[in-house]
């Protein structure tokens, strides 16, 4: 059998996840139908925006994970929005926050190995538009999207 895993994760992370109506119709004690027409309505209201996977990050080879708090140029200070959308649009950025107090933007990154975070910082931590940044590291996540983490 072909061994998809990498495609699989990729495509998983993006958003080709469905809700699981058999299992929501069950646990509401609701027919699926009914389950489906509010799903989709709450869809089109976009108060649900995605599904995802949510991953062992160990497990699938992406364990450092840093958040980067960034400090604008005084120039880019009153549009923190157009270097939080360019930073969103980076591979290894995972989530980009608008903040408030010492620093304006805040990254969480996701990478292989500290290396790849390395040149994650040389890259694109390095343009224009920052005036400083200073990096949390992560040891060791115990919840992620609402989900423990297994510990062994």
């Amino acid at each position: 059998m072909k061994n998809l895993e990498s495609r699989l994760l990729e495509m998983l992370s993006r958003g080709y996840c469905v809700p699981r109506l058999a299992d929501i119709a069950k646990a509401l004690g609701e027919p699926g139908t009914t389950i489906h027409y509010n799903i989709k309505k709450l869809e089109k209201e976009r108060k649900v925006l995605a599904y995802k996977a949510v991953f062992d990050q160990a497990a699938i080879g992406k364990s450092v994970c840093n958040y980067v708090l960034i400090n604008t140029d005084p120039e880019e200070y009153s549009n923190p929005e157009r270097i939080a959308g360019e930073l969103s649009k980076l591979e290894e950025v995972e989530s980009v926050d608008i903040i408030t107090g010492q620093y304006e933007i805040l990254i969480k990154v996701r990478t292989r190995t500290i290396d790849e975070f390395y040149n994650f910082v040389k890259k694109a931590l390095s343009r224009k538009g920052f005036a400083k940044t200073t990096t949390i590291t992560s040891l060791k996540q115990i919840k992620s999207e609402f989900v423990p983490i297994r510990t062994p």
